[in-house]
C-alpha cells in the first residue's frame, strides 16, 4: 500500500536520471546516486502507483552505496502515467531485472517499504541469484484481509474523512468501499468522479495513517490540476493491483519468500508497532517463513518512513546486510 514520506535534506552527490524503453510500450524511470563502485541497492517505492521519493537517500552513506530508485509502471516519472496496459507484477519484476541489466550490476540488494516490499520479496523470490540481501520496510502482505482493514476496519481511525470517501465513491454497502472505488477510478469516464474519489482516498488515508500518533497532523487540500491528475493516476494503478491481490496473495507471495530463504539470501527490516495500515502481526507471519529473517518491531512508530524511528531501525537494517 502507499507509503507516504516527507521530503528531508537532499544529497550532496549529484542524481543521475535515466529511462528505459520496454518492448510493450512503457517508459521506466530510473535514477541513480552514490558512488559508482559502491554497494549497489535498488529501492522499490510503494503503492502501488506511489512513485519514489529522494528521501530515500538519507537511509544511505552514498560515499559507499550505490542507490538505484525505480518508478514502476504508471507511477512517478515512468509513462504512460497511469498506465494500465501490461501493468502487472510479472512485468513490474521484470523491469527491475532489466534495469539491473542495463545497468552492468551483478547482483544488488533490494530495499522496499509497504507495497515495495512485498515486491522486494517477489522480485527476490524470482530472481535470488540477482539480490545480495533484502531490506523490508512496513511489510505489505498483500492479502484481502488488509485491504479490508484499511477500508472498514480503519475507519473509526478517521470517521470524517471515511464518511466522505463513502459519498465521494457513491457507496451504499460499506463493506464495498474499496470496490466502489475502484469501479469509478477505472471504469468511470467522468472525470470529476474520479477526482473527487481520489481526493477523498488521498484525504481519509493519509488520516489513518497520521492516527498513529497521537497528535493527528492535518493537511491542505491539494487541487492543482497537476497534481489531482498525479493522485488519479496513483489510485488508478493501485486500485488495479488491490483487485488482483496484486497478482500474488499472501500464500504466494510467503512461498516467494520461502525461495529467498532457501537461496540464502539475508532478510532484515523494521516494522511500527503502531502501524494502522500494515498490521504488525506481519511480521510473525513473515518470520513463519523465513525464520533467519531480522525484522525489528519499532516501538510506538506507525507506517510512514520518514519517521526518525523507523528511519533510524532502517539504517541499522541496511547496515547489519551490508557494513
Amino acid at each position: 500500500m502507499t507509503a507516504r514520506t516527507t521530503r528531508l535534506r537532499p544529497p550532496t552527490r549529484p542524481i543521475k536520471r535515466h529511462t528505459l524503453r520496454t518492448r510493450d510500450g512503457h517508459r521506466i524511470a530510473f535514477a541513480v546516486a552514490g558512488a559508482d563502485n559502491g554497494t549497489p541497492v535498488v529501492v522499490l517505492h510503494g503503492g502501488p502507483g506511489g512513485g519514489t521519493n529522494r528521501s530515500v537517500l538519507e537511509l544511505f552513506d552514498l560515499s559507499r552505496f550505490r542507490v538505484i530508485m525505480m518508478d514502476q509502471r504508471g507511477a512517478g516519472a515512468s509513462r504512460p502515467t497511469g498506465g494500465l496496459r501490461r501493468n502487472n507484477t510479472r512485468c513490474l519484476i521484470d523491469d527491475i531485472e532489466a534495469v539491473r541489466e542495463r545497468l552492468r550490476i551483478e547482483r544488488w540488494g533490494v530495499l522496499g517499504g509497504s507495497w515495495g516490499a512485498a515486491l522486494a520479496l517477489a522480485y527476490a523470490g524470482s530472481q535470488p541469484q540477482s539480490v545480495l540481501g533484502v531490506v523490508l520496510r512496513g511489510m505489505f502482505l498483500t492479502s484481502a484481509r488488509e485491504v479490508d482493514g484499511l477500508f472498514l476496519a480503519s475507519r473509526k481511525r478517521a470517521p470524517r474523512e471515511w464518511q466522505a470517501l463513502v459519498k465521494a465513491a457513491r457507496c451504499t454497502h460499506r463493506q464495498r468501499l474499496f470496490d466502489a472505488c475502484a469501479t469509478i477510478l477505472l471504469r468511470s469516464r467522468g472525470i470529476a468522479s474520479q477526482q473527487a474519489v481520489a481526493l477523498a482516498w488521498s484525504r481519509y488515508e493519509y488520516a489513518v495513517l497520521s492516527s498513529a500518533h497521537r497528535r493527528r497532523r492535518t493537511r491542505a487540500a491539494r487541487h492543482k490540476t497537476a497534481a489531482v491528475r498525479r493522485q488519479i493516476a496513483m489510485y488508478r494503478v493501485q486500485s488495479h493491483f488491490l483487485l488482483r491481490r496484486c497478482w500474488l496473495g499472501e500464500p504466494r507471495l510467503m512461498s516467494l519468500a520461502r525461495r529467498v530463504a532457501q537461496a540464502g539470501v539475508p532478510v532484515a527490516g523494521a516494522h511500527g508497532t503502531r502501524d494502522p495500515v500494515c498490521p504488525v502481526g506481519n511480521v510473525a507471519r513473515l518470520v513463519r517463513a523465513v525464520p533467519q529473517a531480522r525484522i525489528e518491531r519499532v516501538a510506538a512508530a506507525g507506517h510512514l518512513g520518514s519517521e526518525p524511528a523507523l528511519r533510524d531501525a532502517l539504517k541499522r537494517a541496511i547496515e547489519s546486510l551490508w557494513p
